[in-house]
């Protein structure tokens, strides 16, 4: 009977904090259309996937290793699924308003005080776009990206905003 229990409960930690790869984390991103001060399209990604030079970065800050904080959201086009290789978005955008930009950088709770770091950021378009995928990055241009999320296609009309939350969790919920 114990036997299965404890088979049990690995299999469920590991479902929780583990990647298929071995890798554990779980990272969230809001993505939000807003027409006249109004949420107009909400898409939410969660997922386990963040990129191997994202793990290494974040390594490197954590032991005092000089490395670029992530401060930096982007979105583009791309539709292919996120991979722990990833380097960069498939297809940034970097016109018609939505450009990568520094992000409102702040620590906020979910399990316990202060495990979360979130990134937040509004564009406004001053063109019609069709975003697929975001980023974090440490870097205005290049640098190495933390994570990447892609979601259903949303079109961004012009003269709307776009609102992209990205929250990173270190905990084990």
């Amino acid at each position: 009977m114990f036997s299965r229990f404890k088979k049990w409960l690995f299999r469920r930690i590991k479902t929780l904090l583990v990647r298929s790869d071995g890798i554990g984390y779980c990272d969230e991103a809001i993505l939000e259309v807003i027409h006249d001060g109004k949420v107009v399209e909400r898409r939410v990604a969660r997922g386990r996937c963040p990129t191997n030079a994202g793990f290494a970065a974040v390594a490197a800050r954590v032991g005092g290793i000089a490395e670029d904080a992530f401060t930096y959201l982007a979105v583009g086009t791309g539709s292919t699924g996120e991979l722990a290789t990833n380097t960069t978005l498939e297809a940034e955008i970097t016109t018609g308003g939505l450009a990568r930009a520094a992000a409102t950088v702040t620590r906020v709770t979910t399990t316990v005080a202060d495990d979360t770091l979130q990134l937040v950021y509004e564009w406004a378009a001053t063109a019609e776009h069709l975003v697929r995928e975001c980023g974090a990055f440490n870097l205005a241009a290049a640098g190495d990206m933390l994570a990447r999320k892609t979601f259903g296609l949303v079109t961004v009309p012009n003269g709307d905003h776009l609102k992209l939350t990205y929250k990173f969790p270190f905990s084990a919920a």
